[in-house]
């Protein structure tokens, strides 16, 4: 075994893998461009930060779930009347994430509300935090089995630990008594805490609807729009000018 397989073993010992896997490039390039011995290690350094950087993106990319890929880049602004490009990128310094406040997408279906949160919360992943995808449909039932269980509060310890949470499609379809409990819950755990993307098809004067109580609406929504960004989505469906366009 020779001195760079040496070293790369202690690497390997030291957790240090990136480094160790490309220590013979890495030492070449160092001659080859005269790098002086700082200069080296300060390379080596940033590689394996490189790759440790990439992993996690990777990994957190992941666990959030998200149910296809979809990038701002895509978003097709010719077809919104109400939302610009500009409005947008505003969010992607992700002040709201770092301030504890809520992006809120309100609009009818096929607008492209569940594209731009997607794309966001890609955005967040690749700036650094750990974010979580959940339909309201899907979130719900996930509530339910855990308070069936006697794991609610577990579940929700669960959630807080990201920093941003998207829930699609809030309001689509009513919910029961303790699906509205479970949610407020949730809700109330995230309050100025945690930060939250929603995309729902009504706004907030019709949310009693779906909640069959605004004795329980009204507080859901006074902490989802305390320290919040909303933005109501118009133009024309993207789903039915694709299927009238075939």
């Amino acid at each position: 075994m020779d001195a760079i397989e040496r070293t790369a073993t202690k690497y390997r010992n030291l957790r240090l893998n990136a480094t160790a896997s490309r220590l013979p490039e890495l030492l070449a390039r160092a001659d080859a461009n005269e790098l002086s011995y700082l200069h080296l290690v300060e390379m080596m350094a940033d590689h394996e930060l490189e790759q440790r950087t990439g992993k996690r993106i990777a990994l957190n990319r992941r666990k959030a779930g998200f149910p296809a890929e979809k990038i701002l880049e895509g978003f097709d602004y010719r077809h919104q009347t109400t939302i610009n490009k500009r409005q947008v990128n505003a969010l992607l310094d992700f002040d709201f994430i770092d301030q504890r406040n809520n992006v809120i997408f309100i609009g009818p279906p096929g607008v492209g509300k569940t594209h731009l949160a997607i794309g966001i919360g890609q955005k967040a992943i690749n700036a650094g935090y750990k974010v979580l995808f959940r339909s309201a449909l899907d979130l719900v039932e996930e509530l339910e089995l855990a308070e069936m269980k006697g794991e609610l509060k577990k579940k929700v310890s669960q959630l807080v630990k990201f920093d941003l949470m998207v829930i699609d499609e809030l309001g689509y379809l009513p919910m029961s008594r303790q699906s509205r409990y479970n949610l407020f819950q949730l809700i109330n755990s995230f309050y100025e805490y945690r930060s939250l993307i929603i995309t729902t098809n009504k706004d907030f004067t019709h949310w009693g609807e779906f909640f069959h109580n605004d004795n329980v609406a009204v507080p859901i929504i006074d902490r989802i729009i305390h320290h919040s960004h909303i933005f109501m989505l118009g133009g024309e469906s993207y789903r039915l000018k694709q299927k009238t366009a075939q």
